[in-house]
């Protein structure tokens, strides 16, 4: 797969992983101009809603560049930052945060090993949903806390027609002038689109064993913060 190319929704691991590779350089730049700035305050709902303490031990799956590992560690917990993009994660090697190259289909952690687990816009990505979630539930210790943000469906109708149209025209248009490489927006337009709402999810999380699950929608349910315990 070449720079210029993107992954298709068969969510190929080495073509996700070849595909974030190549957009590392300017991944964090072009989604703070895409979201319209929201990433800032969705990464500090996240945080919010794992109530972390300073002795939790959290796992940051697809942390990509650790900016987001970043929002989390201003708790005082201990943040693991995990990937399968290597390229993401060399392009945060400036930030101290401890980074893993992880798959989330098989994560390289013992059981119980987290207080607290988050992945932020990467659920999405893998090809394997049910089996990356039992995996987040395998790494958190009894009763741990779980957080997954994620693009979602938004709730009012008009506003949802408006915010598809964005996303099939607008955002890969945007791309195009932010982006160093403008097809992985039109992958992920598509993913979203394809993406199961918020009480759908919900129940892929209950399936995989976790208990107490809700969710809270961010800006009108472009987004969507879902929590539960292990």
């Amino acid at each position: 797969m070449t720079s210029s190319s993107r992954a298709s929704l068969e969510k190929d691991p080495s073509e996700v992983a070849e595909m974030f590779d190549g957009v590392a350089g300017r991944y964090d730049i072009t989604n703070t101009v895409l979201s319209f700035g929201q990433d800032r305050r969705w990464r500090k709902a996240t945080r919010k809603a794992l109530t972390l303490r300073p002795r939790d031990v959290v796992l940051d799956l697809a942390a990509g560049t650790a900016v987001s590992s970043e929002e989390l560690a201003t708790s005082g917990a201990t943040v693991i930052a995990a990937d399968f993009s290597r390229g993401m994660l060399r392009a945060g090697a400036k930030r101290d945060i401890p980074k893993v190259a992880a798959d989330a289909l098989h994560l390289p952690f013992a059981d119980d090993s987290f207080d607290a687990a988050t992945i932020s816009f990467g659920l999405r990505n893998v090809n394997d949903v049910p089996l990356a979630l039992r995996e987040l539930r395998r790494v958190l210790k009894p009763g741990g806390r779980l957080a997954i943000c994620e693009f979602s469906t938004p709730t009012a109708k008009p506003f949802r027609t408006v915010y598809l149209e964005y996303l099939m025209k607008a955002l890969p248009s945007v791309a195009t002038k932010v982006s160093s490489n403008p097809a992985a927006y039109v992958y992920l337009a598509e993913s979203i689109r394809a993406w199961p709402d918020q009480a759908g999810l919900a129940e892929q999380i209950r399936a995989a064993g976790f208990t107490s699950v809700d969710w809270q929608n961010l800006t009108g349910g472009i987004a969507a913060i879902h929590t539960g315990r292990a």
